[in-house]
Protein backbone atom coordinates (compact mmCIF):
# COMPACT_ATOMS: atom_id res chain seq x y z
CA UNK A 1 0.00 0.00 0.00
CA UNK A 2 1.73 2.91 -1.13
CA UNK A 3 1.14 7.00 0.52
CA UNK A 4 0.51 8.33 -3.33
CA UNK A 5 -2.62 5.74 -3.08
CA UNK A 6 -4.23 6.57 -0.09
CA UNK A 7 -3.03 10.71 -1.21
CA UNK A 8 -5.45 9.81 -4.16
CA UNK A 9 -8.11 8.00 -2.06
CA UNK A 10 -8.51 10.72 0.30
CA UNK A 11 -8.95 13.07 -2.43
CA UNK A 12 -11.33 11.28 -4.26
CA UNK A 13 -13.38 10.68 -0.95
CA UNK A 14 -13.48 14.76 -0.75
CA UNK A 15 -14.25 14.99 -4.43
CA UNK A 16 -17.31 12.53 -3.58
CA UNK A 17 -17.94 14.81 -0.53
CA UNK A 18 -18.44 17.89 -2.71
CA UNK A 19 -20.55 16.78 -5.46
CA UNK A 20 -23.08 15.78 -3.12
CA UNK A 21 -23.09 19.22 -1.51
CA UNK A 22 -23.09 20.88 -4.84
CA UNK A 23 -26.25 18.65 -5.81
CA UNK A 24 -28.15 20.79 -3.19
CA UNK A 25 -26.68 23.82 -3.45
CA UNK A 26 -30.49 26.18 -1.77
CA UNK A 27 -29.89 28.89 -5.32
CA UNK A 28 -29.94 26.09 -7.95
CA UNK A 29 -32.45 24.27 -5.72
CA UNK A 30 -34.75 27.42 -5.67
CA UNK A 31 -33.70 28.02 -9.50
CA UNK A 32 -34.65 24.22 -10.48
CA UNK A 33 -37.93 24.70 -9.32
CA UNK A 34 -39.31 28.30 -9.25
CA UNK A 35 -40.47 29.81 -12.38
CA UNK A 36 -41.88 33.78 -13.09
CA UNK A 37 -43.51 34.41 -16.18
CA UNK A 38 -44.95 38.03 -16.32
CA UNK A 39 -47.55 37.34 -13.40
CA UNK A 40 -47.26 33.77 -13.52
CA UNK A 41 -45.32 31.79 -10.64
CA UNK A 42 -44.69 28.58 -10.85
CA UNK A 43 -43.36 26.23 -8.19
CA UNK A 44 -42.55 22.53 -8.72
CA UNK A 45 -45.30 22.67 -11.80
CA UNK A 46 -48.03 24.62 -9.69
CA UNK A 47 -49.17 27.93 -11.13
CA UNK A 48 -49.93 31.39 -8.66
CA UNK A 49 -51.50 34.25 -10.59
CA UNK A 50 -49.84 37.11 -8.44
CA UNK A 51 -51.78 39.87 -10.79
CA UNK A 52 -54.99 38.51 -7.83
CA UNK A 53 -53.06 39.55 -4.75
CA UNK A 54 -52.30 42.51 -3.10
CA UNK A 55 -48.96 41.48 -1.27
CA UNK A 56 -46.70 38.96 -1.21
CA UNK A 57 -44.61 38.18 1.69
CA UNK A 58 -41.64 35.86 2.07
CA UNK A 59 -40.42 34.01 5.45
CA UNK A 60 -38.09 31.55 6.67
CA UNK A 61 -35.66 30.06 8.94
CA UNK A 62 -32.86 27.41 8.37
CA UNK A 63 -29.03 27.42 7.99
CA UNK A 64 -29.96 27.53 4.03
CA UNK A 65 -32.62 29.92 4.30
CA UNK A 66 -30.81 33.03 3.15
CA UNK A 67 -29.30 31.76 0.23
CA UNK A 68 -33.06 30.41 -0.82
CA UNK A 69 -34.34 34.01 0.19
CA UNK A 70 -31.47 35.15 -2.08
CA UNK A 71 -32.09 33.46 -4.96
CA UNK A 72 -36.07 34.15 -4.31
CA UNK A 73 -35.24 37.75 -4.68
CA UNK A 74 -33.85 37.59 -8.11
CA UNK A 75 -36.47 35.69 -9.28
CA UNK A 76 -39.45 37.92 -7.49
CA UNK A 77 -37.51 41.12 -7.06
CA UNK A 78 -39.87 43.86 -6.34
CA UNK A 79 -42.55 41.86 -6.20
CA UNK A 80 -41.36 41.11 -2.72
CA UNK A 81 -43.51 43.24 -0.04
CA UNK A 82 -41.75 42.50 2.98
CA UNK A 83 -40.08 39.40 4.50
CA UNK A 84 -37.75 37.93 7.03
CA UNK A 85 -35.43 35.51 7.25
CA UNK A 86 -33.69 33.79 10.27
CA UNK A 87 -30.41 32.18 9.75
CA UNK A 88 -27.53 30.84 11.28
CA UNK A 89 -24.32 32.99 12.44
CA UNK A 90 -22.26 32.79 9.74
CA UNK A 91 -24.68 31.96 6.99
CA UNK A 92 -26.26 34.76 6.19
CA UNK A 93 -25.79 37.00 2.70
CA UNK A 94 -27.34 40.40 1.46
CA UNK A 95 -30.95 40.59 1.22
CA UNK A 96 -32.10 43.73 -0.73
CA UNK A 97 -36.25 43.08 0.51
CA UNK A 98 -36.50 41.28 3.59
CA UNK A 99 -34.76 41.62 6.88
CA UNK A 100 -32.28 39.21 7.85
CA UNK A 101 -31.94 38.14 11.66
CA UNK A 102 -28.56 36.05 12.51
CA UNK A 103 -29.06 33.69 15.40
CA UNK A 104 -28.04 30.56 17.54
CA UNK A 105 -28.30 27.26 16.92
CA UNK A 106 -28.19 24.52 18.00
CA UNK A 107 -29.22 26.59 21.60
CA UNK A 108 -31.90 28.98 20.77
CA UNK A 109 -30.75 32.76 21.98
CA UNK A 110 -32.42 36.24 21.81
CA UNK A 111 -31.91 36.81 18.47
CA UNK A 112 -33.28 34.12 17.20
CA UNK A 113 -36.02 34.82 19.90
CA UNK A 114 -36.55 38.29 17.97
CA UNK A 115 -36.82 36.93 14.36
CA UNK A 116 -39.87 34.88 15.24
CA UNK A 117 -41.83 37.18 16.93
CA UNK A 118 -41.61 39.15 13.63
CA UNK A 119 -41.81 36.24 11.40
CA UNK A 120 -45.45 35.71 13.30
CA UNK A 121 -46.00 39.07 13.18
CA UNK A 122 -45.53 39.25 9.55
CA UNK A 123 -47.69 36.53 9.06
CA UNK A 124 -50.49 37.93 11.26
CA UNK A 125 -50.88 40.89 8.79
CA UNK A 126 -51.44 39.10 5.71
CA UNK A 127 -54.79 38.95 4.43
CA UNK A 128 -56.94 36.73 2.13
CA UNK A 129 -55.66 38.57 -1.00
CA UNK A 130 -52.18 38.09 0.00
CA UNK A 131 -49.56 35.17 -0.41
CA UNK A 132 -46.73 34.18 2.35
CA UNK A 133 -44.29 32.03 0.88
CA UNK A 134 -42.04 30.00 4.12
CA UNK A 135 -38.83 29.27 3.22
CA UNK A 136 -37.50 26.21 4.96
CA UNK A 137 -34.13 24.41 6.29
CA UNK A 138 -32.84 22.21 8.90
CA UNK A 139 -31.99 24.66 11.82
CA UNK A 140 -35.41 26.00 11.59
CA UNK A 141 -36.62 24.86 15.35
CA UNK A 142 -33.44 26.47 17.32
CA UNK A 143 -33.26 29.45 15.28
CA UNK A 144 -36.75 30.71 14.85
CA UNK A 145 -37.76 29.69 18.72
CA UNK A 146 -40.36 31.88 20.32
CA UNK A 147 -41.68 29.75 23.85
CA UNK A 148 -45.33 29.75 24.32
CA UNK A 149 -47.03 31.56 26.94
CA UNK A 150 -45.80 30.97 30.16
CA UNK A 151 -42.33 29.61 29.07
CA UNK A 152 -38.65 31.79 28.88
CA UNK A 153 -36.11 31.68 26.81
CA UNK A 154 -34.29 30.06 29.57
CA UNK A 155 -36.55 27.37 30.12
CA UNK A 156 -36.04 26.69 26.01
CA UNK A 157 -32.39 26.77 26.35
CA UNK A 158 -32.16 24.30 29.07
CA UNK A 159 -35.11 22.09 27.32
CA UNK A 160 -32.64 22.14 24.52
CA UNK A 161 -29.75 21.13 25.59
CA UNK A 162 -30.88 18.32 27.70
CA UNK A 163 -32.23 17.03 24.99
CA UNK A 164 -28.87 17.23 22.69
CA UNK A 165 -27.22 14.87 25.66
CA UNK A 166 -29.55 12.32 25.90
CA UNK A 167 -29.80 11.09 22.22
CA UNK A 168 -33.02 11.86 21.39
CA UNK A 169 -34.17 11.83 17.96
CA UNK A 170 -34.42 14.45 16.02
CA UNK A 171 -38.48 13.43 15.45
CA UNK A 172 -38.55 13.55 19.17
CA UNK A 173 -36.89 16.67 20.17
CA UNK A 174 -39.31 18.21 17.38
CA UNK A 175 -42.51 16.84 18.92
CA UNK A 176 -41.26 18.72 22.39
CA UNK A 177 -39.84 21.63 20.11
CA UNK A 178 -43.24 21.96 18.57
CA UNK A 179 -45.17 22.17 22.31
CA UNK A 180 -43.16 24.47 23.77
CA UNK A 181 -43.48 26.91 20.52
CA UNK A 182 -45.80 30.07 19.40
CA UNK A 183 -44.32 29.27 16.20
CA UNK A 184 -44.02 25.89 15.42
CA UNK A 185 -46.24 22.95 15.04
CA UNK A 186 -48.53 24.39 12.21
CA UNK A 187 -49.11 27.79 14.35
CA UNK A 188 -47.68 30.02 11.64
CA UNK A 189 -50.24 28.41 9.23
CA UNK A 190 -52.63 29.51 11.99
CA UNK A 191 -51.36 33.00 11.93
CA UNK A 192 -51.01 33.91 8.29
CA UNK A 193 -54.35 32.31 7.32
CA UNK A 194 -56.84 33.32 5.78
CA UNK A 195 -53.97 34.18 3.72
CA UNK A 196 -52.54 30.97 1.58
CA UNK A 197 -48.90 29.84 2.18
CA UNK A 198 -46.83 28.01 0.20
CA UNK A 199 -43.47 26.21 1.71
CA UNK A 200 -40.45 25.74 0.39
CA UNK A 201 -38.58 22.84 2.04
CA UNK A 202 -34.24 21.30 2.07
CA UNK A 203 -35.43 18.73 4.27
CA UNK A 204 -32.68 17.53 7.11
CA UNK A 205 -34.94 14.89 7.84
CA UNK A 206 -35.18 10.93 7.64
CA UNK A 207 -37.81 10.39 6.06
CA UNK A 208 -38.50 13.58 4.76
CA UNK A 209 -41.87 14.35 7.54
CA UNK A 210 -42.48 17.58 6.75
CA UNK A 211 -44.30 17.92 10.40
CA UNK A 212 -40.54 17.15 11.97
CA UNK A 213 -38.34 19.55 9.16
CA UNK A 214 -38.12 22.32 11.47
CA UNK A 215 -40.66 21.43 13.39
CA UNK A 216 -43.40 21.90 10.78
CA UNK A 217 -44.17 25.87 11.18
CA UNK A 218 -46.93 25.24 8.12
CA UNK A 219 -48.42 22.09 8.32
CA UNK A 220 -50.72 20.17 10.61
CA UNK A 221 -49.04 18.33 13.75
CA UNK A 222 -49.58 14.94 14.52
CA UNK A 223 -48.09 14.23 17.32
CA UNK A 224 -49.62 15.30 21.33
CA UNK A 225 -48.89 16.61 24.61
CA UNK A 226 -49.46 12.68 25.41
CA UNK A 227 -46.50 11.71 23.14
CA UNK A 228 -44.24 14.41 24.57
CA UNK A 229 -44.66 12.65 28.36
CA UNK A 230 -43.90 9.50 26.86
CA UNK A 231 -40.52 10.90 25.03
CA UNK A 232 -39.78 12.66 28.74
CA UNK A 233 -40.79 9.44 30.65
CA UNK A 234 -38.43 7.07 27.56
CA UNK A 235 -35.22 9.52 28.31
CA UNK A 236 -36.00 9.94 32.32
CA UNK A 237 -36.02 13.77 32.10
CA UNK A 238 -38.98 14.63 34.52
CA UNK A 239 -36.42 15.55 36.94
CA UNK A 240 -34.10 17.61 34.48
CA UNK A 241 -36.37 19.50 32.65
CA UNK A 242 -37.29 23.03 33.87
CA UNK A 243 -40.44 23.41 36.22
CA UNK A 244 -42.53 25.32 34.09
CA UNK A 245 -41.90 23.22 30.81
CA UNK A 246 -42.94 19.88 32.52
CA UNK A 247 -45.92 22.15 34.11
CA UNK A 248 -46.97 22.91 30.65
CA UNK A 249 -46.78 19.69 28.67
CA UNK A 250 -48.68 18.00 31.90
CA UNK A 251 -51.35 21.06 31.79
CA UNK A 252 -51.45 20.35 28.06
CA UNK A 253 -52.35 16.63 28.48
CA UNK A 254 -55.11 17.69 30.85
CA UNK A 255 -56.45 20.30 28.13
CA UNK A 256 -55.47 23.23 30.56
CA UNK A 257 -53.24 24.39 26.79
CA UNK A 258 -54.62 24.67 23.69
CA UNK A 259 -53.45 21.30 21.36
CA UNK A 260 -51.34 22.09 18.30
CA UNK A 261 -53.71 22.52 15.43
CA UNK A 262 -54.23 18.77 13.55
CA UNK A 263 -54.76 18.93 9.41
CA UNK A 264 -59.23 19.45 9.96
CA UNK A 265 -58.44 23.12 10.51
CA UNK A 266 -59.50 25.05 7.24
CA UNK A 267 -55.81 27.29 7.61
CA UNK A 268 -54.05 23.56 5.96
CA UNK A 269 -56.37 24.02 3.18
CA UNK A 270 -54.81 27.16 2.04
CA UNK A 271 -51.17 25.72 2.54
CA UNK A 272 -48.99 24.27 -0.27
CA UNK A 273 -45.33 22.16 0.77
CA UNK A 274 -42.70 21.74 -2.20
CA UNK A 275 -39.46 19.52 -1.08
CA UNK A 276 -36.83 20.90 -3.34
CA UNK A 277 -33.76 19.62 -2.03
CA UNK A 278 -33.17 16.22 0.42
CA UNK A 279 -30.29 13.73 1.53
CA UNK A 280 -31.32 11.33 -0.99
CA UNK A 281 -30.25 13.64 -3.83
CA UNK A 282 -27.33 14.23 -3.03
CA UNK A 283 -25.99 10.67 -2.37
CA UNK A 284 -27.55 10.35 -5.79
CA UNK A 285 -24.99 12.84 -6.91
CA UNK A 286 -21.96 11.41 -4.68
CA UNK A 287 -22.67 7.93 -6.34
CA UNK A 288 -22.07 8.98 -10.04
CA UNK A 289 -18.97 11.19 -9.06
CA UNK A 290 -17.79 7.97 -7.03
CA UNK A 291 -18.36 5.84 -10.58
CA UNK A 292 -16.80 8.56 -12.57
CA UNK A 293 -13.67 8.31 -10.52
CA UNK A 294 -13.53 4.50 -10.87
CA UNK A 295 -15.19 3.26 -8.09
CA UNK A 296 -17.84 0.42 -8.10
CA UNK A 297 -20.69 2.04 -5.80
CA UNK A 298 -23.39 1.41 -3.42
CA UNK A 299 -25.71 3.84 -1.71
CA UNK A 300 -26.83 1.97 0.98
CA UNK A 301 -29.45 3.94 2.58
CA UNK A 302 -30.47 8.10 3.23
CA UNK A 303 -32.23 7.00 6.28
CA UNK A 304 -29.81 5.96 9.07
CA UNK A 305 -30.69 6.50 12.38
CA UNK A 306 -29.55 5.47 15.61
CA UNK A 307 -26.85 5.72 17.90
CA UNK A 308 -23.50 6.50 16.19
CA UNK A 309 -21.54 4.00 17.47
CA UNK A 310 -24.07 1.05 16.63
CA UNK A 311 -24.22 2.91 12.95
CA UNK A 312 -20.56 3.00 12.53
CA UNK A 313 -20.01 -1.21 13.62
CA UNK A 314 -22.51 -1.94 10.58
CA UNK A 315 -20.89 0.40 8.10
CA UNK A 316 -17.31 -1.32 8.75
CA UNK A 317 -18.64 -5.13 9.00
CA UNK A 318 -19.37 -3.77 5.09
CA UNK A 319 -16.24 -2.55 3.75
CA UNK A 320 -14.46 -5.58 5.69
CA UNK A 321 -17.02 -7.90 3.45
CA UNK A 322 -16.06 -5.80 0.41
CA UNK A 323 -12.35 -6.54 1.28
CA UNK A 324 -12.62 -9.83 2.13
CA UNK A 325 -15.35 -11.39 -0.76
CA UNK A 326 -15.95 -8.67 -3.15
CA UNK A 327 -19.57 -8.29 -1.71
CA UNK A 328 -21.66 -6.79 -1.80
CA UNK A 329 -19.52 -4.90 -4.34
CA UNK A 330 -15.90 -5.72 -5.78
CA UNK A 331 -13.28 -3.27 -5.37
CA UNK A 332 -12.20 -0.69 -6.29
CA UNK A 333 -15.43 0.28 -4.01
CA UNK A 334 -17.33 3.17 -3.26
CA UNK A 335 -20.14 2.57 0.18
CA UNK A 336 -22.29 5.47 0.74
CA UNK A 337 -25.13 6.09 3.10
CA UNK A 338 -26.99 9.34 4.76
CA UNK A 339 -29.25 10.51 7.04
CA UNK A 340 -28.32 11.06 10.63
CA UNK A 341 -27.20 9.30 13.59
CA UNK A 342 -27.44 10.91 17.55
CA UNK A 343 -24.93 10.61 20.19
CA UNK A 344 -25.81 9.44 24.13
CA UNK A 345 -22.92 11.77 25.45
CA UNK A 346 -21.13 9.52 28.13
CA UNK A 347 -17.89 12.25 28.59
CA UNK A 348 -16.89 16.21 28.64
CA UNK A 349 -15.60 16.22 25.59
CA UNK A 350 -15.77 18.40 22.60
CA UNK A 351 -17.05 16.83 19.21
CA UNK A 352 -20.04 15.87 17.09
CA UNK A 353 -21.87 12.63 15.56
CA UNK A 354 -19.77 12.91 12.03
CA UNK A 355 -16.54 12.94 13.98
CA UNK A 356 -17.36 10.37 16.65
CA UNK A 357 -18.18 7.92 13.68
CA UNK A 358 -15.18 8.36 11.87
CA UNK A 359 -13.40 7.87 15.32
CA UNK A 360 -15.50 4.63 15.87
CA UNK A 361 -14.55 2.95 12.88
CA UNK A 362 -10.23 3.58 13.28
CA UNK A 363 -9.90 0.37 15.71
CA UNK A 364 -12.71 -1.54 13.63
CA UNK A 365 -10.99 -1.37 10.54
CA UNK A 366 -7.20 -1.32 12.11
CA UNK A 367 -6.46 -4.56 9.67
CA UNK A 368 -8.28 -3.00 6.61
CA UNK A 369 -6.14 -1.40 3.48
CA UNK A 370 -6.09 0.33 1.44
CA UNK A 371 -8.85 2.18 2.96
CA UNK A 372 -10.58 5.51 3.43
CA UNK A 373 -13.58 6.75 5.51
CA UNK A 374 -15.35 10.24 5.73
CA UNK A 375 -18.11 11.20 7.63
CA UNK A 376 -19.78 15.08 7.09
CA UNK A 377 -22.36 17.34 7.79
CA UNK A 378 -23.69 18.74 4.62
CA UNK A 379 -24.38 22.30 6.53
CA UNK A 380 -20.58 22.36 7.11
CA UNK A 381 -21.16 22.13 11.02
CA UNK A 382 -20.96 18.99 12.81
CA UNK A 383 -22.30 19.40 16.64
CA UNK A 384 -20.39 22.92 18.47
CA UNK A 385 -17.55 22.77 16.48
CA UNK A 386 -16.40 24.12 13.26
CA UNK A 387 -15.55 20.59 11.43
CA UNK A 388 -18.08 19.57 9.17
CA UNK A 389 -17.06 16.12 10.24
CA UNK A 390 -13.53 14.01 9.72
CA UNK A 391 -11.36 11.58 7.58
CA UNK A 392 -9.34 8.26 8.17
CA UNK A 393 -7.42 6.30 6.34
CA UNK A 394 -5.42 2.92 6.51
CA UNK A 395 -2.73 5.02 8.57
CA UNK A 396 -4.49 6.62 11.11
CA UNK A 397 -4.07 4.25 13.94
CA UNK A 398 -0.35 3.86 13.59
CA UNK A 399 0.12 7.92 13.25
CA UNK A 400 -2.25 8.32 16.21
CA UNK A 401 -0.05 6.04 18.14
CA UNK A 402 3.34 7.86 17.19
CA UNK A 403 1.37 11.27 18.46
CA UNK A 404 0.18 9.28 21.60
CA UNK A 405 -3.34 9.40 20.93
CA UNK A 406 -5.76 6.58 22.00
CA UNK A 407 -8.93 6.56 20.06
CA UNK A 408 -10.76 4.58 22.98
CA UNK A 409 -9.70 7.06 25.39
CA UNK A 410 -11.07 10.13 23.01
CA UNK A 411 -14.69 8.03 21.94
CA UNK A 412 -14.88 7.46 26.14
CA UNK A 413 -14.90 11.22 26.60
CA UNK A 414 -16.65 11.84 23.56
CA UNK A 415 -13.80 13.77 22.50
CA UNK A 416 -13.40 13.16 18.85
CA UNK A 417 -12.86 16.79 17.78
CA UNK A 418 -9.71 17.33 19.73
CA UNK A 419 -8.53 13.68 18.21
CA UNK A 420 -9.02 14.57 14.69
CA UNK A 421 -7.46 18.22 14.88
CA UNK A 422 -4.22 16.63 16.58
CA UNK A 423 -3.74 14.12 13.47
CA UNK A 424 -4.92 18.00 10.76
CA UNK A 425 -7.76 15.12 10.30
CA UNK A 426 -10.93 17.15 10.45
CA UNK A 427 -12.96 18.01 7.58
CA UNK A 428 -13.32 21.92 7.49
CA UNK A 429 -15.78 23.93 5.16
CA UNK A 430 -17.16 26.66 6.46
CA UNK A 431 -20.77 27.57 6.21
CA UNK A 432 -22.06 25.74 3.03
CA UNK A 433 -25.64 27.04 3.55
CA UNK A 434 -27.15 24.50 2.57
CA UNK A 435 -28.15 21.28 5.19
CA UNK A 436 -29.64 17.94 4.08
CA UNK A 437 -27.77 15.97 7.41
CA UNK A 438 -25.25 13.56 6.55
CA UNK A 439 -23.05 11.83 4.04
CA UNK A 440 -20.66 9.09 5.05
CA UNK A 441 -17.98 7.75 2.77
CA UNK A 442 -16.38 4.66 2.04
CA UNK A 443 -13.21 3.65 -0.13
CA UNK A 444 -12.31 0.46 -0.08
CA UNK A 445 -8.86 0.01 -2.75
CA UNK A 446 -7.35 -2.21 -4.46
Amino acid sequence: MSDALLKKMRQDAHEIFQAGLKAVDPVTAINNNVNLTEDLLTICGRHWDLSKLDRLFIIGAGKASAAMAAAMENILEDRITDGCIVVKYGHGVNLRRMSLVEAGHPIPDQRGQTGARQIRELCEKAKETDLVLCLISGGGSALMTEPSPGLTLADKQLTSQILLACGASIHEMNTLRKHLSRVKGGRLALSAFPAPTIALILSDVVGDNLDIIASGPTVPDPSTFSDCLKIIDRYQLKDKLPSAVSDHLTSGVADQVMETPKKNHPAFELADHFIIGNNRQALVAALAQAESLGYHALMLSSQLTGETRDAAAFHAAILKEISQSGHPVKPPACLLSGGETTVTLQGDGKGGRNQEFVLATIPMLKDLAPLVCVSAGTDGTDGPTNAAGAIMDSMSLKRATAEGLDPSVYLANNDSYYFFKALKDLIITGPTRTNVMDIRIGLVGV
